[in-house]
């Protein structure tokens, strides 16, 4: 089980380290990237919405609810996140600098995967698309669709 409180604080000191490396050396940037924002992302939608993470890497889908939901998670600290394939649900958060998140889309993976119709696949097998569009996605989909946030504590936002 979890240990909640220590998980949340662990990543709050993780980002306080990045802060103070930035102002330390100045024009240098520690932001975390990658896997690793990959990685976080899916533990701290885990632990707010109360899934339960699959193996990393798992095909389609990163957890899955208690109702047996596949749920695809998404987090980034940039302005845009890929998808490879249609998810059945999706959760899209930004990764703030002070560890906490905003959740950008918590609905059907169908809408997000209509809005790639007709267009090539890019090189890199991933279509993009932004965090703006996300959130007038999310405000489109039907609030009975998304999975309940189970912490509405302050470590979240959004």
């Amino acid at each position: 089980m979890i240990n909640h409180t220590k998980f949340r604080a662990l990543v709050k000191q993780l980002y306080a380290t990045v802060n103070e490396l930035e102002a330390m050396f100045p024009g240098r940037h520690f932001t975390p990237d990658g896997h690793m924002v990959g990685s976080l992302g899916e533990c701290l939608v885990a632990d707010a919405y109360n899934l339960e993470l699959k193996a990393a890497s798992n095909k389609g889908y990163d957890a899955i609810s208690d109702s047996g939901v596949e749920v695809e998670i998404k987090a980034t600290q940039a302005n845009t996140v890929g998808f490879r394939s249609q998810p059945q649900h999706t959760i899209v958060i930004k990764i703030a600098t002070d560890g906490t998140f905003e959740e950008i889309y918590n609905g059907p993976g169908a809408l997000i995967w209509e809005q790639f119709n007709g267009k090539r696949l890019p090189s890199n097998g991933q279509f993009q698309i932004s965090l703006n569009k996300l959130r007038k996605l999310n405000m489109a989909a039907d609030p009975s669709d998304r999975v309940p946030r189970i912490s509405q504590q302050a470590e979240y936002i959004g």
